[in-house]
């Protein structure tokens, strides 16, 4: 392996509805909405890569209420010492650990909603 995850974290958790009829409505409206996945990296140190994988939710249309609901999961990764391959890089940050780190992710999101 040219990595291993040495780390693993919630970041940021946002769940807001702006009115208490929206959290009502939310059940037969939900296919309104829409998931949406970010996935963002920057380099911690020399050979530590962060890499933040955000679920949200969003209406598909913009004059819906919305409803704020996102949550980001961090993971830190270590590189073996010479690792240099690019492309492998792309694939482990945009592939792998959002692959990895999804279910935890998602049942994180589902917690929110199901204890709200």
């Amino acid at each position: 392996m040219n990595y291993k995850i040495i780390a693993k974290y919630i970041k940021t958790l946002n769940f807001e509805i702006s009115k208490p009829d929206k959290f009502f409505s939310l059940t037969k409206d939900i296919s309104s909405y829409k998931f949406k996945i970010d996935i963002k990296s920057n380099r911690f140190k020399d050979n530590i890569i962060e890499i933040q994988t955000t679920l949200g939710l969003e209406p598909k249309d913009d004059n819906l209420d919305k409803i704020d609901a996102t949550a980001t999961y961090s993971t830190l990764i270590e590189l073996d010492k010479n690792f240099t391959d690019k492309k492998k890089l792309e694939e482990i940050i945009l592939v792998e650990i959002p692959n990895t780190i999804y279910p935890e992710l998602r049942k994180v999101f589902v917690f929110i909603f199901e204890n709200s």
